[in-house]
């Protein structure tokens, strides 16, 4: 039996969702041992001290958020693999659980380009592997759009000072910068400290500031007065490959390893970002509208009830700032809630339609299939497959 010291902060989403993928892993061998290590008592033991209880339990590795002053070689002159999990720096020494941060930088860019947005903001930490490259990737991709003049950071917080913000001075920021605006948040944890200082400002979400976090946490995103859009990183699948390397460490000692890199899977929109950038306030009040409700048996007539123009009009209009019909686009959104409800829940697929508002399971298996090229069953079996290969 593999035995597995995790040091991490199990309050986070991410930790959870990374032990979730290496439990599901180590059940497809035979179920290791795995205990969990809150990063305060690290610091309290030190990196002597964590070695010296790791070989008392038997150890066989360890996965830890350590610092860049940790001498995390002294787990292997004791024989315990180490992998490290992205904190502040990637070490060049042990392998890293770590992901594709630029590509989710130029990802949630482009969302916002596609929006029509012309003005860019990024909320994060410096000098921060995660918070950096995210904001990286999110310049690059806007500047070779053509608007790296339009781009705007505050990322001047220390990661020390993880849940502080300092309020009067993000205001300052958020009354400054020109709106409409698509602000990329570091992760979903400061994408919520962004909403709530947005409020106190008397900003106003989403019409005059967008917001997009990473790492879907669904209580986080939820938590806030505005739900926060996310681009959900599929860390499951991360913590799957890292039990695999750490299998293949102990087995092979000295083989060479690689980072376990996660990869941005899609975008998960809610409140904090249903607008788009135009200064057309009744599209900016039907495409809200239509966010709020889409869970529900709405028409193209509900929207145009709740604004003051024909259906006529209102049609043209919303084609023209959002590139579809407004049938389309609610269809759009059911749909892609329809596929995440297949993939996140073992829900039949008549009760995913019914909690969508739809009574005709057919007409919702066909529209699916239309976008998706094969059934729903179909569709939730093959990724489910493709998750576990």
């Amino acid at each position: 039996m593999l035995r597995l010291l995790i040091i991490t902060d199990f309050t986070e989403s991410f930790a959870n969702k990374l032990l979730k993928g290496i439990v599901s892993y180590s059940r497809c061998k035979e179920q290791w041992a795995i205990c969990r290590m809150p990063p305060a008592y690290k610091a309290q033991i030190g990196i002597p001290g964590v070695v010296t209880w790791a070989k008392d339990w038997g150890a066989d590795a360890v996965i830890g958020q350590f610092e860049e002053t940790d001498d995390v070689g002294l787990f292997a002159r004791n024989g315990i693999a180490a992998v490290a999990q992205d904190f502040k720096k990637r070490f060049t020494t042990i392998p890293n659980i770590t992901a594709d941060y630029i590509g989710t930088g130029r990802m949630a860019a482009r969302f916002y380009i596609d929006r029509g947005f012309r003005h860019f903001g990024f909320f994060g930490f410096n000098h921060v592997c995660w918070s950096d490259e995210r904001c990286e990737g999110f310049r690059k991709e806007i500047e070779e759009a053509g608007f790296g003049d339009s781009f705007f950071p505050y990322n001047m917080q220390d990661i020390d000072h993880l849940w502080y913000y300092e309020r009067d001075r993000l205001a300052e920021w958020l009354r400054m910068i020109p709106k409409p605006i698509g602000i990329m948040a570091c992760d979903d944890n400061q994408g919520n400290n962004l909403i709530e200082a947005c409020h106190s400002a008397g900003v106003r979400i989403p019409s005059e500031v967008s917001v997009i976090g990473v790492d879907n946490d669904e209580l986080l995103c939820s938590l806030g007065s505005t739900t926060l859009s996310s681009i959900h990183v599929d860390i499951e699948d991360g913590g799957w490959k890292a039990a695999q390397l750490i299998e293949r460490m102990v087995s092979f000692p000295g083989a060479p390893v690689e980072d376990v890199v996660l990869k941005p899977v899609k975008i998960v929109g809610r409140m904090s970002t249903a607008a788009f950038a135009t200064d057309d306030a009744q599209i900016q009040k039907a495409v809200q509208f239509i966010h709020k409700n889409y869970q529900k048996k709405i028409s193209v007539k509900d929207v145009t009830a709740e604004v003051a123009l024909s259906r006529r009009l209102l049609e043209r209009r919303f084609k023209t700032v959002t590139g579809q019909t407004i049938y389309q686009y609610i269809t759009d959104l059911k749909i892609k809630h329809f596929a995440e409800m297949l993939l996140n829940t073992g829900d039949q697929v008549i009760n995913i339609a019914l909690s969508l508002g739809e009574n005709d399971t057919k007409s919702i298996s066909r529209r699916f299939k239309q976008i998706y090229g094969c059934s729903p069953n179909e569709w939730r079996d093959k990724n489910q497959k493709e998750k576990k290969a």
